[in-house]
């Protein structure tokens, strides 16, 4: 796309106004264009409270949380609170059998016992700018699609080098409309931060893998942190002479009430999205890449399983590794149904059949966007069979065993070419490993990856094993005599802190060649041949979108999510998942002692808050029925990376946490439906109480600003 025409086209979004209430991920700094519609559903606020340069405003208040959750201030001593399940990793790293931070919670009574995370971050987003035209400077004239993207690659480090001279911030352009758009992104981000409190499990995680996903909800999902910085009140390595951070903004927590049609907005981190898909691209997603990854994954997580439920150990070890395989695994479940449900594939046949039509309306629009669609299906029928393999090497290697995680590291030793300063990775990596669970889970993957895939996509030593006799026993030979499973050889050879001693002892190693010989394969084999048709679709897509930003200039189409600050909004309601059922938009403390089971670990409820439930000790935390809220549902489009996001009301106070999606809903990633797509979130009345009545740590609601 020219620039000219770029900043035409932009024009016309930004005078459009949308039609539509509750889809949407909006881009902070051009809310203009949606404020009128905030205020119809009961928004009392401006733009400016909501995003400024120059003013506070409530981004000042919200972080990306380490690499892919959002968390938020709650108090002028930089106490921030994101979701149980994004600080889970960090409670399960300081866990152990003697203190089971998971099964027991943790809870900082001053500030000496806050815990500190090594390589856990926050980012504040400091400015977003358009820097489109900066960004296409010189690439009108360019034909050549690689000379093109060096251009565009020149420009930015000449943008983000300006953005941040003389600074300690961090700047980054992402691409928008798959490339029609560029913004800058400076940032500050901040590296010590601790731990103050988290629910045990039991609350955090209630409900577990069969809840997840699901409403009704009864899921106490809340981490507390706190941000620390030097004296000068700037980002510092970890020190004990660190002050907590002093925040530009916190959110008051509001604990007036959340009733029906309220007013909700979540503001976050938003991962990613893929709205614009072309209906092949559904298909497949459909019929071919979820399915095979749930059954990729079913193999995994029943491994994980059962020994965890066997091994108090086990289950501390690979608790974070099970709730992040699962997480995707249920989604993905959902996803399909979804889909199959709203009739996606077809839906977008229609949306092409009128794009057509709309194409061939002029000779110029034939000649500009005419061989779109059949560029589209020629190149996704190309890349069918090796996105299979690309979803099994990726699910089955990459993500599948602890092993290829010590091959990974290791590789990365050797090919530095420098010795690594200690063995602390070595450390880490078998304290949440144990040997069995990790060599049944990769016996079972490899078959299933030389069994499925087409012999001409297999590593050389793929294929030669699997056309042997005996492939299990020769699977669990390869994986039990390999230094990469032996924490003592590896310390050994590691702890002389010489690397040719080093690359000599895992060069030897049948199960390290066994990994190397799939890496190199697949990146010179797999990777190179969907890399360049995926290259073609994408840059079909760039053209795709900017005839659809032409085509649809009346209206507001948003960008796809990124993992940049977004805006969605919506109100308060419930749903119907099926016919003849209603559910209503919120959940009580009742419902957890209904579910209350001891012989099951997901509903094994503490006795200290069935304690509290006897005695209806809910403070003033109780809603006017006399209920201890727990969670609600609105209709804000979320997705991974909102976990975390602040629930914020009409008068910019926090009223939630965003935690989830339902299930009938899982599908808005690719095709949002209004009637079923419900974000799910902790009500904050709940977090309150269970820091105060639950936890007895009090003391930290005396730094909260309390709205009633």
């Amino acid at each position: 796309m020219t620039t000219n025409r770029f900043s035409a086209l932009l024009l016309l979004l930004v005078i459009s106004f949308s039609t539509f209430a509750r889809e949407g991920m909006w881009i902070p700094i051009l809310l203009d264009r949606n404020i009128a519609e905030m205020h119809e559903m009961g928004f009392k606020l401006n733009t400016n409270d909501i995003y400024s340069m120059n003013n506070t405003s409530m981004k000042d208040a919200i972080v990306l949380f380490g690499g892919g959750c959002t968390g938020e201030l709650i108090s002028p001593d930089g106490l921030l609170i994101t979701n149980h399940h994004c600080g889970y990793s960090q409670v399960q790293a300081h866990s152990t059998v003697e203190n089971d931070y998971l099964t027991n919670g943790f809870w900082a009574m001053n500030r000496s016992d806050e815990l500190p995370n090594d390589g856990l971050s926050v980012t504040f987003l400091v400015e977003m700018r358009d820097v489109s035209t900066e960004i296409l400077a010189g690439t009108d004239s360019i034909s050549n699609e690689a000379l093109r993207i060096q251009k565009i690659r020149e420009n930015t480090d000449t943008v983000t080098q300006k953005a941040i001279e003389g600074t300690h911030y961090e700047a980054v352009v992402k691409p928008f409309y798959e490339g029609n758009q560029y913004f800058l992104f400076v940032t500050e981000k901040f590296t010590d931060v601790r731990l103050v409190g988290a629910p045990p499990s039991a609350i955090g995680k209630f409900g577990g893998d069969t809840d997840n996903w699901m409403w009704p909800r009864h899921t106490g999902d809340f981490s507390l942190f706190r941000i620390y910085a030097d004296s000068t009140n700037k980002p510092a390595a970890y020190s004990p002479n660190n002050v907590p951070y002093q925040p530009k903004m916190f959110f008051p927590i509001n604990i007036s009430g959340i009733e029906k049609n309220d007013f909700t907005m979540v503001f976050g981190y938003p991962g990613t999205t893929q709205q614009y898909l072309y209906s092949d691209a559904v298909r497949q997603l459909v019929e071919q890449r979820d399915p095979d990854r749930i059954a990729i994954r079913d193999i995994k997580l029943n491994s994980m399983r059962s020994a965890m439920e066997t091994s108090p150990a086990t289950r501390i070890q690979y608790a974070a590794k099970y709730a992040s395989t699962s997480n995707a695994w249920k989604k993905w479940q959902g996803e399909i149904n979804g889909l199959k449900r709203l009739d996606a594939v077809n839906v977008k046949l229609e949306e092409e059949k009128a794009f057509t039509k709309w194409v061939n309306t002029t000779p110029e629009r034939q000649e500009k966007y005419g061989d779109i669609l059949h560029t589209f299906e020629k190149k996704y029928n190309e890349i069918a069979s090796i996105q299979k393999a690309k979803d099994y090497y990726d699910e089955i290697i990459f993500r599948g065993t602890d092993a290829y995680r010590m091959f990974n590291q290791l590789q990365q030793v050797i090919n530095s070419g420098e010795q690594p300063a200690d063995t602390e990775f070595i450390e880490k990596h078998f304290k949440d490993y144990t040997n069995q669970v990790d060599k049944t889970i990769f016996v079972s993957l490899i078959e299933m990856l030389h069994t499925d895939i087409v012999n001409n996509m297999l590593a050389p030593l793929l294929l030669e094993l699997s056309e042997k006799n005996k492939t299990e026993k020769k699977l669990e030979k390869l994986y039990s005599g390999s230094v990469l499973n032996s924490k003592d050889d590896l310390m050994a050879v590691c702890s002389k802190n010489d690397i040719d001693k080093i690359k000599k002892k895992v060069e030897k190693d049948k199960l390290y060649r066994f990994f190397d010989d799939i890496y190199w394969f697949y990146f010179d084999s797999i990777y190179a041949s969907y890399n360049a048709i995926q290259k073609e679709i994408d840059n079909t897509y760039q053209t795709y979108i900017e005839a659809l930003l032409e085509m649809n200039e009346d209206e507001m189409l948003f960008p796809d999510a990124n993992l940049t600050m977004r805006v969605t909004y919506g109100k308060v309601e419930g749903y119907e998942p099926a016919d003849g059922v209603e559910y209503k938009h919120y959940t009580t403390l009742d419902g957890i002692i209904e579910k209350d089971n001891p012989e099951i670990y997901d509903y094994n409820v503490p006795e200290k808050l069935k304690q509290l439930h006897r005695e209806q000790n809910y403070g003033r935390y109780a809603n006017p029925r006399g209920e201890l809220p727990v969670c609600f549902t609105a209709s804000n489009h979320t997705t991974g990376g909102n976990s975390g996001s602040p629930v914020i009301n009409a008068e910019g106070h926090l009223i939630g946490i965003n935690f989830d999606r339902c299930w009938e809903g899982t599908m808005s990633d690719i095709m949002f439906d209004p009637e079923k797509c419900r974000n799910i979130s902790l009500d904050m009345r709940y977090m309150l109480f269970l820091v105060d009545k639950f936890a007895g740590a009090s003391y930290l609601l005396d730094e909260m600003e309390i709205v009633q």
